[in-house]
């Protein structure tokens, strides 16, 4: 069970708001991009539909064959054992052209056409080629099966695909089985990234004493990519308030979605936050969450705008909890379900006082009887990057929970289907 921890008000902010509060806000707030345009099918994959797409033929077109096997009539099927004439053979792509009578069939394949007159498939391996030629069959057998009907997958006329859903591997598959070429899709959004801070440097440069490698940028930029946004990389921005406004005015200019790292705190040398309050609007700016608190959300000309946190792990856990939700419903996505929860038990204790909702990166694995337990990766400080490569899902801790003994039960989400 979770133990009260001691130092609540350490971790107690009254200008926080809680994560389900602040998700709320997002979601109130943004809406889905109304610009469409039409894409080939092959040029579809992770697009959002911009209507519900309708099926104009039935698919499979005709009743044909689930098995390899003999068509046959329902009527003809024994009590107890039958010997039928066979007639001819039927492939899928070569229907057979006659029809079965009384005591008649057809050798079958998979997928292809019932023949006139069949409704019923006895599979080869329940069916014997006699002496005489003619094929016996014994009891058992059921009338109608191993057929699938017309329309069984999908009927002409019916919603294929409904507005709103993320075109994947299936979907493509789906539109292709009823002869769509082209699709009506949401305009990707588009997103403006930038770091913020003096002591960053970009990749390949040398480092100063006291400089920084910018791995925010990489890290937003291959979030975003996964999330199929168009995105643009605005650099680093150092920390002077002339700079920081430009860059603000810059990217609002031409994205719909501003996002920046770094300079939303309190410190003397944090910008972004006072620009934002200067050219646009702070939707709230302190989220009750760990690690990632100073966040802030709002609107800058006609784009939105996330101020994340400037270290590395905040940055993804904010990007996962708030800004990829915003990004989905922005991109016209109906509301997906949430992330996978879990429940799973901890091998050694997890640190915590209440007041914030923790995200700790955790190792998930199965034990030899199929239960789930978790362990922390490693330090657990909003700057070890490194833990969030170890990991492979968060460890949830409650807003009102405190440390949390070895052995008890922890909601885990999965890093797949997040990253």
């Amino acid at each position: 069970m979770n133990a009260p921890g001691g130092g609540c008000q350490a971790e107690f902010d009254a200008q926080s708001i809680t994560p389900d509060q602040a998700r709320e806000r997002i979601r109130a707030a943004v809406r889905p991009l109304d610009e469409r345009e039409t894409v080939p099918l092959a040029a579809a994959l992770d697009r959002v539909l911009a209507h519900d797409r309708t099926a104009a033929i039935d698919v499979p077109g005709a009743a044909n064959s689930a098995m390899d096997g003999y068509a046959v009539r329902g009527a003809d099927l024994p009590a107890a054992e039958a010997a039928l004439e066979p007639i001819g053979e039927a492939y899928a792509g070569r229907p057979f052209a006659g029809a079965v009578g009384p005591g008649q069939c057809v050798r079958i394949m998979t997928g292809a056409v019932m023949p006139a007159g069949a409704d019923t498939v006895v599979v080869q391996e329940r069916a014997q080629v006699r002496d005489d030629g003619r094929i016996g069959i014994g009891a058992g057998e059921r009338p109608g099966q191993n057929v699938r009907a017309a329309g069984e997958d999908v009927a002409a006329g019916a919603v294929l695909l409904p507005r709103g859903r993320r075109l994947g591997p299936a979907e493509l598959g789906l539109l292709a089985s009823v002869g769509a070429a082209q699709v009506e899709v949401v305009r990707r959004p588009r997103a403006a990234f930038f770091a913020t801070g003096d002591e960053l440097r970009a990749v390949g440069e040398a480092l100063a004493p006291g400089a920084l490698y910018n791995s925010n940028s990489h890290t937003l930029g291959a979030m975003l990519r996964r999330l199929d946004i168009d995105s643009e990389d605005l650099g680093i921005v150092r920390d002077e308030p002339a700079a920081t406004a430009a860059t603000l005015r810059a990217a609002a200019a031409r994205a719909d979605v501003v996002l920046s790292s770094g300079g939303v705190s309190v410190g003397a040398a944090d910008h972004v936050r006072n620009a934002l309050e200067e050219l646009g609007e702070v939707r709230f700016w302190k989220v009750a969450v760990k690690p990632g608190r100073p966040l802030a959300f709002g609107r800058l000309g006609g784009a939105w705008f996330f101020g994340l946190p400037g270290n590395p792990v905040s940055v993804m856990v904010t990007f996962c909890q708030f800004v990829r939700p915003a990004l989905l419903r922005l991109a016209g996505e109906s509301d997906p379900p949430p992330p996978l929860e879990l429940r799973a038990t901890t091998q050694e204790p997890l640190r915590k006082r209440p007041g914030r909702v923790e995200y700790q990166r955790g190792i998930l694995r199965p034990d030899g009887g199929g239960a789930l337990r978790v362990a922390p990766a490693g330090a657990q400080g909003s700057g070890v990057l490194s833990s969030m490569s170890r990991a492979n899902c968060f460890i949830v801790l409650p807003l009102e929970s405190g440390r949390v003994d070895a052995g008890a039960e922890v909601t885990v989400l999965p890093f797949a289907g997040l990253f």
